[in-house]
């Protein structure tokens, strides 16, 4: 069974920094694109950032210059570098995958979330 743990959610003020790291664990043949989402409350889910195997990366144009999405694919790892946060950026992150279990058989999976609150 294929589960993402996502971490490093929290409060911080505005212009902090936090880096969130997403996890994949269980039997992984291999993970195509890793991507965190987004959703605040009130609002509907919003792609924030990926990136593919290969390191090809897209972000919001809302977090471009702030956040950094970066992948260790030894560790089967997903990283969201966020920087001079904002209280916009306050949601419930979460981490989505495209993991193949066997050659070819690719599937989604999503982590549980973290919640990122930026206030003062």
């Amino acid at each position: 069974q294929v589960q993402l743990v996502e971490s490093g959610g929290g409060l911080v003020q505005p212009g902090g920094s936090l880096r969130l790291s997403c996890a994949a664990s269980g039997n992984i043949f291999s993970i195509n694109v890793m991507a965190w989402y987004r959703q605040a409350p009130g609002k509907q889910r919003e792609l924030v950032a990926s990136i593919t195997r290969g390191s090809s990366t897209f972000y919001a144009d809302s977090v471009k210059g702030r956040f950094t999405i970066s992948r260790d694919n030894a560790k089967n790892t997903v990283y969201l570098q966020m920087n001079s946060l904002k209280p916009e950026d306050t949601a419930v992150y979460s981490c989505h995958a495209w993991i193949a279990v066997r050659i070819g058989a690719y599937a989604s999976y999503w982590g549980q979330g973290t919640q990122v609150t930026v206030s003062s």
